[in-house]
């Protein structure tokens, strides 16, 4: 089928997900990840609780305030599946997650070409199946990537996952470039990728629009080379700006103040 490689992209880093968590004790389900407020666990709750909500399910109800770290209503919704299953100890969140990701599996794998096509509630809003998926391929991804470095055991994947997360942070610089930075008309980044997933990236502002360009001798306004990993964590948020801007493998040329709104703007994963 023509969307297998999405299928197989989710079912591969959700047995990964299992593999980093499965023989982990209760203290290890609560140590602390990158995302605000949230655990291991939490996070391994997090996937649950969407597979859930997008096979039907409903949000659950919350008392009280909402923590600081929640800002919008994607984050009500989020936090509101997580809060209500923090209770739960380590092999009911194994059996929960295994059992909800597996269902998501066996569903995908039943549809038809067209309902591939067929749009669905994303949280950037009606987007067509294929790409609701590659989204939770790219959210899991980055939350697989979440729970080995908080258990202190990273680990660099280099399979179909890292292709469409890069890919997606691809096409997001456009817009980071021309709206976020604010270049001028004509302006020109270039982004040099370095590793398995490596690739060189040029953008101009035409028409107040971030436009990709093919790669050219032309000397850009800004040039960045940086190493996939660090490229992909500061679109995810999960380095800030001065860390990606400091790094040995991050190389920044041209306008220094364009560079800097560039490393301020491009988290784009909320």
């Amino acid at each position: 089928m023509a969307y297998d490689w999405i299928i197989d992209a989710l079912a591969t880093t959700w047995r990964q997900i299992d593999l980093a968590v499965a023989q982990r004790s209760e203290r290890d389900f609560d140590a602390l990840t990158s995302c605000p407020g949230w655990s291991v666990r939490d996070v391994v709750n997090h996937v649950t609780g969407t597979e859930l909500f997008l096979r039907g399910a409903p949000i659950p109800d919350v008392t009280g305030a909402w923590p600081s770290y929640v800002v919008n209503s994607l984050g009500e919704m989020n936090e509101a599946f997580v809060a209500s299953r923090r209770h739960l100890g380590r092999e009911e969140v194994l059996r929960d997650f295994r059992a909800a990701t597996a269902s998501s599996v066996r569903h995908l794998r039943t549809l038809s070409p067209d309902q591939w096509r067929d749009e669905v509630w994303t949280p950037d809003g009606p987007r067509a199946r294929s790409h609701a998926q590659e989204t939770r391929v790219l959210d899991s991804w980055i939350h697989l990537h979440d729970i080995r470095e908080a258990l202190l055991e990273p680990e660099d994947d280099h399979g179909i996952g890292e292709e469409i997360v890069v890919n997606r942070f691809e096409s997001a610089l456009p817009y980071v470039w021309a709206r976020r930075v604010g270049a001028p008309e004509g302006s020109l980044l270039r982004v040099n990728l370095v590793g398995h997933a490596g690739r060189s990236i040029q953008i101009e502002v035409q028409a107040g629009r971030g436009t990709a360009m093919p790669v050219s001798a032309r000397e850009p306004d800004v040039e960045v080379t940086t190493a996939v990993g660090l490229f992909w964590r500061r679109m995810a948020g999960r380095i800030n700006a001065e860390a990606f801007l400091r790094a040995s493998a991050t190389d920044i040329r041209g306008d220094r103040g364009w560079a800097q709104r560039l490393a301020q703007g491009m988290t784009v994963v909320p």
